[in-house]
């Protein structure tokens, strides 16, 4: 038993927004409030001073590669999970493109299992769509929900085959299961390694086009507006993007998208360096997009910013841009990212806080997100003042390939508190 005081809480989800006390009792919020309000049996209780800092419910991130099984050498359960923790988050969900594949309930139940003997966080999992990632056949959709997934994704690659993502958007239905999409049409793709436009003429660097990606959101936007289906759109990375899924909002379809920080902070400019830890799907695109992409975060057309957490072995970027692996790690870092939209005033304090928890919360259907009375005690407590440089050695994760590796930034993750206990500390 003990109460959080002192600290500025931001809770979106129940409309709070002040300086008031947080009481824990047996790993559950027993109280939120005005401190002459607490209950007579906190009065003696343990005290959590959090002056000076900003509490919220534990941060979520709907996308994240943990890699195991099959790819320890890239990220564990364990490694992903610490990584988490020291990022603020509490509830993670990992991707199926895993070796062997999670499409099948034994899969599903490892991961499951292992997280919860030896993570110290909530790991969540998206059982693939279709079986080995193939895009020809359903994965055994019904086993993985039995087994515990919230979502059901080929990411990492895209499902072209329409009539197929068609009976996958039917069959998650009956399963109330959302679909989580990575838009990529390959046929367009092609062996593009950047955006594709002025800057990847000027580097020399094959590009993908903007329309790689929108060609199948609007596809499958409308094959959502056909089935009914709840689609949330990964790592959206162009305007035209959210421009549709804006329009799709308004035509009353469950359709939902998320950004990554990354995706929000840097543009294809960055890729003049020929450093492959700016190399990721989708590439970073124009200063257009990345307007866009703000602007749809702030107005909730995106409703979460999700890391994309992909970490890679060092010989797999520390090669030539062309033949790197895509993906940066993020779990460490999101929050630093998201303050610098805070900071330059696209975004609120309390628009980022929805967007790493009851924006995320929602999409998967969890009552994680909020600082509710009887609720799991999750809490993320954070500084916003104290200055932080990215220091990739430090990192928890065993992937060091962040695009922010040596910058400056506002901002701290104080301390990350899991049903009740404090799981990481400054």
């Amino acid at each position: 038993m003990y109460v959080i005081i002192n600290g500025h809480v931001i809770d979106p989800a129940n409309n709070v927004n002040r300086k008031c006390v947080i009481a824990v009792e047996k790993g559950k919020i027993a109280f939120v409030g005005n401190r002459r309000n607490l209950p007579v049996e906190f009065k003696k209780a343990d005290v959590m001073d959090a002056s000076g800092c900003y509490v919220a419910p534990g941060f979520i991130d709907l996308h994240v590669h943990l890699r195991e099984p099959g790819l320890e050498y890239k990220e564990t359960i364990v490694t992903g999970a610490r990584a988490a923790a020291a990022g603020g988050f509490t509830t993670i969900v990992c991707m199926p493109n895993t070796e062997p594949v999670n499409d099948g309930g034994e899969v599903t139940n490892f991961i499951r299992k292992k997280a919860q003997r030896e993570a110290s966080i909530n790991v969540l999992c998206a059982g693939a769509i279709s079986k080995n990632l193939e895009g020809k056949e359903l994965a055994r959709i019904g086993e993985m929900k039995e087994a515990g997934i919230v979502a059901i994704t080929d990411d990492g690659h895209c499902v072209m085959n329409a009539g197929l993502m068609r009976r996958a958007m039917e069959y998650a239905n009956g399963f109330d299961l959302p679909l989580f999409i990575h838009a990529q049409d390959y046929d367009l793709c092609m062996s593009g390694v950047m955006n594709e436009g002025e800057n990847s003429v000027r580097f020399g660097l094959p590009g993908i086009p903007a329309a790689a990606e929108d060609v199948i959101v609007a596809r499958d936007i409308e094959l959502a507006a056909l089935t009914g289906a709840r689609v949330h759109f990964c790592h959206a990375s162009t305007a035209r993007q959210a421009r549709m899924i804006k329009d799709a909002q308004r035509r009353g379809l469950k359709i939902t998208g998320e950004v990554t920080p990354h995706h929000l902070a840097l543009t294809d400019e960055a890729c003049s360096t020929y450093d492959a830890d700016f190399k990721m799907y989708p590439p970073l695109r124009t200063s257009n997009d990345r307007k866009a992409l703000r602007k749809a975060l702030a107005e909730g057309v995106l409703c979460a910013i999700a890391t994309d957490h992909a970490p890679h072995a060092e010989n797999e970027k520390k090669c030539e841009f062309e033949i790197a692996a895509n993906g940066v790690v993020g779990l460490e870092t999101a929050l630093n990212v998201a303050l610098s939209l805070v900071e330059r005033k696209t975004l609120s304090l309390s628009q980022m806080v929805y967007a790493f928890t009851e924006g995320p919360a929602k999409v998967i259907g969890s009552a994680a997100g909020a600082l509710s009375a009887g609720s799991d005690a999750d809490i993320t407590i954070f500084s916003t003042s104290e200055k932080t440089v990215i220091d990739t050695a430090k990192f928890h994760s065993k992937g060091k390939n962040s695009p922010f590796k040596g910058m400056e930034f506002k901002g701290k993750v104080k301390k990350t508190i899991f049903h009740g206990k404090t799981i990481y500390e400054d």
